[in-house]
């Protein structure tokens, strides 16, 4: 790979976000997927790359598990997940025999798989392209950072739960960013809360506040809090995505086109959505 190659590829995108968090477990796929689909339902084209490669969960999120890649003579295409494909995904998951097939690489052997990730998928126009990353600072962020930094990526959205045991990781991811040279565009503190399934009302099961508090610390910008939301786990957990998750046992079953469609009716649709037009907002004035 050249890196002519990645420029060509990254030359049709306009907007590279990277999502981080220093520690696993605290909901960092789960929010580019929210991302994806609140910016795919603001009108934008949007692809999501998926380098976690140990740990690919964004294709059963998006509902594309068993999907495999085509390829073309203009490179390997996306897998769509949406009939008007607005939304993208690359990932090792559709590559692998099976959904449990395990990804046992040395760090060379990785960096190789991102670099034809780069390289080699044809995305085509693309207003927002989200690296879904693994958790810390390993050989896939240094890679990634590496071959995007001579098209300034537009920077990193960094993850992390209200708990200090992630926000003492969530520090070193931050300072990770300063030092490769990656700007922190905000931070997202997720599962602060839990939003009961009846009512609607937020409780603070763990705690709240801490993420917002770093956020301040470490002057990094903070885009909000995300809780725990019965109605998006059980969309992402379930085969057919275009089928509205029924909280009770009277709802009536709603279908959609897409999950892109069917996010709208969790209540972290309404969060995201303010997140992502934030960041929309954010990028577009630096630009401008």
């Amino acid at each position: 790979m050249s890196n002519s190659t990645v420029g060509e590829r990254l030359s049709t995108i306009k907007h590279v976000v990277l999502v981080l968090s220093g520690k696993g477990g605290v909901g960092k796929s789960s929010c580019t997927v929210q991302l994806a689909l609140s910016l795919a339902n603001q009108g934008h084209k949007v692809g999501v790359l998926d380098i976690d490669l140990c740990g690919p969960s964004i294709p059963h999120m998006l509902g594309l598990s068993g999907h495999s890649i085509h390829q073309a003579s203009a490179g390997w295409v996306p897998v769509f997940a949406d009939p008007s494909k607005q939304l993208g995904c690359m990932s090792i998951g559709f590559l692998l025999p099976s959904k449990d097939s395990s990804v046992v690489w040395r760090g060379p052997k990785k960096n190789a798989m991102i670099k034809q990730f780069l390289s080699d998928v044809y995305w085509g126009t693309l207003d927002y392209l989200l690296i879904d990353t693994p958790p810390g600072t390993s050989d896939e962020h240094l890679a990634a950072v590496e071959y995007l930094q001579e098209w300034n990526p537009d920077g990193a959205v960094i993850v992390t739960t209200p708990q200090a045991v992630a926000l003492s990781d969530v520090k070193k991811e931050i300072s990770f960013c300063h030092k490769v040279g990656l700007p922190v565009l905000g931070l997202i503190e997720n599962m602060s809360g839990f939003v009961c399934p009846h009512c609607a009302e937020c409780t603070n099961v763990f705690s709240t506040g801490g993420g917002e508090g770093l956020a301040k610390h470490m002057d990094v910008h903070f885009l909000g809090r995300a809780p725990i939301d019965p109605s998006l786990v059980m969309l992402l957990e379930q085969d057919d995505k275009t089928v509205v998750p029924k909280l009770g046992t009277d709802d009536k079953e709603i279908r959609t086109n897409s999950i892109v469609e069917t996010y709208q009716h969790c209540e972290l649709s309404k969060i995201f959505g303010r997140i992502s037009k934030e960041l929309d907002d954010m990028l577009e004035s630096k630009q401008n």
